[in-house]
């Protein structure tokens, strides 16, 4: 039950972040990319291809801090808005790396984990180390400084 924890709690976030920000029928097109690969990022505002189930990296702005999902292991939530557009929901397990303190809408976060899409835009996650090794280790960065 404990390998499938993180997998439920996603999914959760998931579900939270559709039922209360529903689609916007104004906002461009948010299909991910067809890629094959996800590279690293080339700068500041670039993000590679969005691949469901494969690390991404790049970075947003903050365009809404949510609560925190505390139906099991515990996350920090807020969306990014990145340069083409799209919104992401960041879901950041506090249980496993430092809480981002002081994070405000406007700020700008750059992001390594794994993305999965939805109808918003999609949801990164694994944004920290995994204790067990079985999984690649992702991070955040605001103002300077990496959680992970």
């Amino acid at each position: 039950m404990k390998r499938y924890l993180p997998v439920l709690i996603v999914f959760a976030a998931v579900y939270y972040y559709q039922a209360f920000n529903g689609p916007d029928d104004a906002s461009p097109s948010r299909e991910a990319p067809a890629a094959t690969a996800a590279e690293p990022a080339a700068g500041p505002g670039t993000t590679t291809a969005l691949v469901d189930g494969r690390l991404a990296k790049g970075s947003g702005k903050v365009v809404r801090i949510l609560s925190d999902d505390n139906d099991g292991s515990r996350h920090q939530r807020f969306i990014l808005r990145l340069a083409d557009g799209r919104t992401l929901l960041i879901a950041h397990n506090i249980d496993l790396a430092p809480r981002i303190p002081g994070i405000r809408e406007g700020d700008t976060v750059e992001f390594h984990g794994e993305f999965r899409s939805n109808p918003q835009g999609g949801v990164i996650h694994w944004t920290h180390h995994d204790p067990q090794g079985r999984h690649p280790g992702g991070w955040l960065r605001h103002r300077g400084k990496t959680y992970q």
